[in-house]
């Protein structure tokens, strides 16, 4: 199911907050404010080998996040109690140490279900990502297999388009990053567009 363009599911959980307090409420929907988006992010299993490349990667761009306004929530089906053992493990000791974001559990399942993206066979979380706005709109959604960890750097190339779009009206060709033109959507937009971008080089 595609969920982009959708208001995103709200669940209630257990989750380990980034100063490692344990609680049982965790609301998605009050994490995210009239001024504030957010990535969910899924990961099959704690202790696991791609899954702590990509919550290390998360907590070294962690400040990425917080300039543009942006909470880190990430979720796996793991109980809270693990999260906290993987966080107390150090890293050459196969944990992930202290991170600066909420990490949620899903014993029961029932995020992974309710976002669908929980793996047919295996039962656990696919690498799902999604990009919720501050309106708790899903304006991005990607899922990897199993095998293939995911590009932080990609992810918050999409929170600046997202941005730019609504700062500027114009929308974001192939391989836009900040700092390059965007195209105002009408045909003499385009036509001008390629023009620049194929044509006089």
């Amino acid at each position: 199911m595609i969920l982009v363009g959708r208001t995103a599911p709200n669940f209630i959980s257990s989750a380990i907050l980034k100063n490692g307090k344990i609680i049982h409420d965790f609301n998605l929907k009050e994490q995210i404010s009239s001024n504030k988006g957010c990535i969910l992010f899924f990961w099959p299993l704690d202790f696991t080998f791609v899954c702590p490349t990509e919550l290390l990667a998360f907590n070294s761009t962690y400040s990425e996040f917080q300039k543009r306004n942006i909470a880190l929530i990430g979720v796996s089906i793991d109980s809270v109690f693990a999260h906290e053992h993987w966080r107390n493990t150090s890293i050459d000791n196969g944990g992930i140490g202290p991170m600066q974001f909420t990490m949620v559990s899903d014993i029961k399942r029932e995020i992974q279900q309710l976002y669908n993206i929980e793996h047919p066979e295996l039962g656990i979380a696919l690498r799902a990502t999604f990009f919720i706005d501050q309106h708790n709109i899903i304006r991005h959604q990607s899922i990897n297999d199993l095998p293939i960890g995911r590009n932080i750097q990609e992810i918050l190339r999409i929170i600046d388009a997202v941005t730019f779009h609504e700062k500027n009206g114009e929308v974001c060709p192939a391989n836009w990053n900040n700092g390059k033109p965007g195209i105002t959507a009408s045909q003499e937009g385009i036509k001008q567009y390629l023009k620049n971008k194929y044509i006089y080089k």
